[in-house]
């Protein structure tokens, strides 16, 4: 079966080059789906595309993310016309115009066009923001970037249709998953070096104290029956936080790197509990 997912935003770690190997590794059967790290959205697309949960919860961090998400869910067309206006307008000094722009004193329609925007034309899709919050990456160098893909909107769009959005810490969902649901966690990797460390992508790094909840919370909800799946880099540390359960290897290419060395194809790890 051909593979064809929709995109919304550029991410560092997406997933979408890993769903041939993925798919192989998910439960053949769950009741509801639930992503608490959603980012690029890859997976949960992959899930209401091609599997019928009879319930969909998404989840991040991320504030500029879930807008985006949502303003996508129930306002695609206004969304799209705006976007149509950036690429029309898109230049360096604009680029930089928009990014120097407080999201909270726009309406969420027109935050959502300023962070598709920006990630779209920023330097390698990285999301990066400074102590205070503010985005930081610079422009890319693209000859015509893909500032708005209608089809893909759309699809997006009624597919969230089914889909339950909420900005929220991954803990959050302990109390709402049962026995037969599906988890499925993406969290900012643990970096295999000190220059592959890419997890500022809200104000708050994800630091090892926050690997360990996550590891603590998988255990949790694998004694509850829940089916959960979690991916992360291939580093010591996660290998020996769930050490009892087996780890898959799968292979992918990563670019954004500081040292060359760290670029290309990479071993990551998926882990489950069934």
């Amino acid at each position: 079966m051909k593979i064809k997912v929709p995109t919304l935003v550029k991410w560092a770690g997406g997933k979408k080059q890993l769903l041939p190997q993925f798919r192989k590794h998910f439960p053949n059967k769950f009741n509801r789906y639930f992503e608490p790290f959603v980012g690029g959205g890859a997976i949960a697309f992959y899930v209401l595309k091609y599997y019928n949960p009879r319930e969909v919860y998404l989840s991040d961090s991320n504030e500029e993310l879930i807008n985006a998400y949502r303003v996508v869910k129930d306002n695609v067309d206004e969304l799209i016309k705006i976007l149509r206006q950036y690429k029309l307008k898109h230049s360096k000094d604009f680029y930089y115009d928009v990014r120097r722009i407080v999201p909270d004193a726009l309406s969420n329609i027109e935050r959502a066009a300023r962070f598709i925007y920006l990630n779209k034309t920023c330097f390698n899709g990285l999301y990066r923001v400074n102590s205070r919050g503010q985005f930081n990456v610079p422009m890319g160098n693209y000859n015509n970037p893909a500032i708005v893909n209608e089809d893909d909107l759309r699809e997006i769009s009624r597919l969230l249709k089914r889909a339950k959005l909420d900005i929220n810490d991954f803990e959050h969902i302990e109390s709402e998953v049962k026995e037969g649901d599906f988890v499925y966690f993406d969290p900012p990797y643990y970096p295999i070096s000190k220059s592959s460390n890419f997890t500022t992508y809200t104000k708050e790094n994800f630091l090892e104290r926050d690997q360990k909840r996550l590891a603590e919370l998988f255990k949790r909800l694998d004694k509850k029956g829940v089916k959960v799946m979690l991916s992360n880099s291939s580093a010591d540390f996660i290998k020996e936080l769930y050490k009892g359960y087996i780890p898959k290897i799968v292979m992918a290419t990563r670019m954004i790197n500081c040292d060359a060395k760290g670029r290309g194809k990479i071993n990551e790890v998926v882990i489950t509990n069934y």
